[in-house]
């Protein structure tokens, strides 16, 4: 079964939930110690990402599995997190752990290779494409002049 998450939407997700880690817990006022568990997370998940041999990545030294098992990493720490964080609210720790199963289940439902570009079609000996429509190379075109020399005055 093909994975249904292309690389290059993994790559917006990877972005979008850094942030989401970072801005959540400063506005729902959570603790200091999950603010810098949601902080430390999504500040590893922008390095890798960053790292990462996808479309949106910068350097990419990193192969994408390697990526999708450090996101599933991620998530199982969250997951562990919110289990061993007894003195926060339920609803926190729910939160933690959520954002824990979405991590592992990205990681799950992502391909580890880009697409590849369409290929143009194919010429044949007719000049038309595969797909049955006239190419340029088919066109009738006036034969080549040699250039005419000019006169010595």
């Amino acid at each position: 079964m093909r994975k249904p998450i292309p690389t290059k939407v993994h790559g917006v997700l990877d972005y979008m939930t850094a942030a989401f880690l970072h801005t959540l817990p400063r506005v729902m006022g959570w603790s200091r110690q999950v603010t810098a568990t949601l902080d430390s997370a999504g500040g590893s998940a922008i390095a890798y990402s960053l790292l990462t041999d996808y479309e949106l990545g910068a350097v990419k030294a990193l192969p994408m599995k390697a990526h999708l098992t450090l996101d599933a990493l991620s998530g199982g720490a969250l997951i562990g997190a919110a289990m061993m964080m007894d003195d926060e609210d339920a609803d926190v720790r729910a939160t933690l752990a959520g954002i824990g199963a979405w991590e592992i289940a990205a990681a799950l439902l992502s391909r580890t290779q880009r697409d590849r570009p369409a290929r143009p079609p194919e010429v044949t000996a007719a000049g038309a494409g595969e797909s049955g429509a006239w190419s340029q190379q088919s066109m009738p075109s006036a034969p080549a002049r040699a250039p005419q020399a000019q006169p010595i005055s």
